[in-house]
């Protein structure tokens, strides 16, 4: 990910519009890598699973959230409970982010980012890599855990197939 050299404001960072969307890591803008076809198609089917299998929940994709004051990335998709929708952007954890990796991904930075979410407070992020077909499920305290092709992305009440993910690639 390419970081500005300027400093820029919280201020101005929240008035600007990005595309793709950027993360904001005290005053310096990181810019998200450009997502293809299959991470692309990965978020919207998984979003529409999310909506359409568990009404309580909001699937909000490319939704900013503020972890800490100067600190706010940008999951590939932010999961609230629709009992505490958060607007603008959440301030206080969600129930779910999710990572989908692209091309231009470094692993280590995107689990760095999960660290970051669950060190905010939510309680289980997903990573999902569209090109190996594979996903892991990262829990506070824990390791992350590859998720087996036969078994399921979980967070709670949430369940998804991995196997029903990847089906339509």
């Amino acid at each position: 990910m390419a970081a500005s050299t300027a400093l820029v404001s919280v201020e101005e960072y929240l008035s600007t519009t990005c595309k793709p969307a950027c993360q904001y890591i005290d005053g310096v803008l990181r810019q998200k890598p450009v997502p293809t076809r299959k991470p692309s198609f990965i978020q919207g089917l998984l979003a529409y699973l999310l909506l359409s299998r568990f009404s309580q929940f909001e699937a909000d994709p490319e939704l900013t959230v503020q972890i800490r004051p100067g600190k706010f990335l940008v999951p590939d998709l932010a999961v609230q409970s629709r009992d505490h929708i958060q607007d603008p952007y959440p301030t206080a954890p969600v129930h779910l982010c999710v990572e989908i990796l692209s091309p231009d991904d470094r692993i280590s930075e995107v689990f760095a980012k999960c660290e970051d979410y669950l060190a905010w407070g939510v309680p289980v992020t997903w990573i999902i890599d569209p090109e190996s077909k594979r996903a892991w499920e990262f829990r506070g305290g824990q390791r992350p855990a590859e998720v087996p092709p036969a078994g399921s992305l979980t967070a709670e009440v949430i369940s998804i197939p991995l196997a029903g993910v990847f089906s339509e690639l």
